[in-house]
């Protein structure tokens, strides 16, 4: 039986969410590897007492260079993990010495075997996931075409080209902003089509559905599985990953789950059971790993970008958008969700 290698990193803010991102791993995989590199020292301790199954934990100390180290306070806590992506792949490959490793953003679910993704790419040396924005969502131009969510590299020469180059890019400028064409560690993803040898797209629809794309799909469950349906072609496919970005737990036992639009049926089928899943996981870590946030900020929603696409899409109603980006709707008690 073959055995998947992936890699995550988060902090004691992230670990819930890094723990149920494990635990449908276990649940949905046959066998794999899972490299966690811990970003602090409070996950790091509590992580390694739990001496989970399948799971090898990193601690900066081991992981941090003289290069990573020397750029550290130049950057924010969140620009820093991004920084550090190609590096934890490349760690990985080169110290656990894998034929291959997926990195995975520690929001992601499994709600069916990964497997499926990995093999999609057969023999080509680098996976990548487009974001499929949903059109009034589009951010390619500023955010970038692919998202790092969910990308594999073989411990090939065309796949660890392309990872070095990475991480020397992002070592060298990886920032929370759009400039000369970048941004954070993802539009340096935008032209590796043609940029480096062996580079493939993945084609499965289950594979990368998030808040910014969730609108163009129809979801039901089907004997434990999620079918999903693309509604412009009805094509059908298994839900493999849910992506919950920007997903906040709020003060009074509230939580944010999104500032993109979601059906009822979305958050029925999807968002309940992982909600259920992180509660279940609070009550067992504690109050320390549990953290409250304010509602995501609407900044790079506001009136100019509305204007922007309304110019580019100017039949779009003005109570459509207003519902798209200033709907509060999707603030719920956890008591509606549990």
């Amino acid at each position: 039986m073959k055995t998947y290698n992936y890699c995550t990193l988060f902090d004691s803010f992230y670990l819930t969410r890094g723990l149920a991102m494990y635990e449908s791993l276990i649940k949905q995989s046959d066998s794999f590897n899972l490299y966690i590199f811990a970003f602090d020292d409070k996950s790091y301790n509590y992580l390694s007492s739990l001496k989970l199954a399948n799971i090898t934990v990193i601690s900066l100390t081991e992981f941090e260079d003289n290069e990573l180290l020397s750029i550290k306070d130049s950057r924010t806590k969140g620009e820093y993990c991004w920084t550090c992506t190609p590096s934890i792949i490349k760690y990985s490959i080169e110290n656990f010495k894998l034929d291959h490793c997926t990195y995975l953003d520690a929001d992601l679910y499994f709600f069916s075997n990964p497997s499926v993704l990995v093999d999609e790419m057969n023999q080509q040396a680098i996976l990548l996931t487009e974001h499929r924005y949903t059109p009034i969502y589009d951010k390619s131009a500023s955010s970038g075409i692919y998202c790092v969510q969910f990308m594999t590299f073989k411990n090939t020469h065309d796949a660890l080209t392309a990872l070095e180059w990475w991480r020397q890019s992002c070592n060298a400028w990886c920032y929370a902003r759009h400039e000369d064409g970048k941004f954070g560690d993802q539009m340096y993803l935008d032209d590796w089509a043609t940029r480096f040898n062996g580079v493939y797209v993945l084609t499965h629809l289950g594979g990368g559905v998030a808040p910014w794309n969730i609108q163009q799909y129809k979801f039901l469950v089907h004997n434990e599985l999620i079918i999903g349906k693309e509604k412009n072609s009805n094509k059908e496919f298994n839900l493999i990953f849910y992506h919950f970005h920007a997903l906040r737990f709020l003060e009074n036992n509230k939580i944010d789950l999104s500032v993109y639009s979601l059906k009822n049926s979305d958050i029925e089928v999807i968002y309940k059971p992982y909600i259920k899943h992180i509660h279940t996981i609070n009550q067992q870590v504690g109050k320390e790993f549990i953290f409250t946030q304010s509602p995501v900020s609407l900044e790079g929603y506001g009136f100019k970008y509305i204007l922007s696409r309304i110019k580019q899409d100017w039949l779009i109603p003005l109570k459509y958008v207003y519902r798209k980006f200033f709907s509060r709707s999707n603030i719920k008690s956890i008591e509606q969700l549990i």
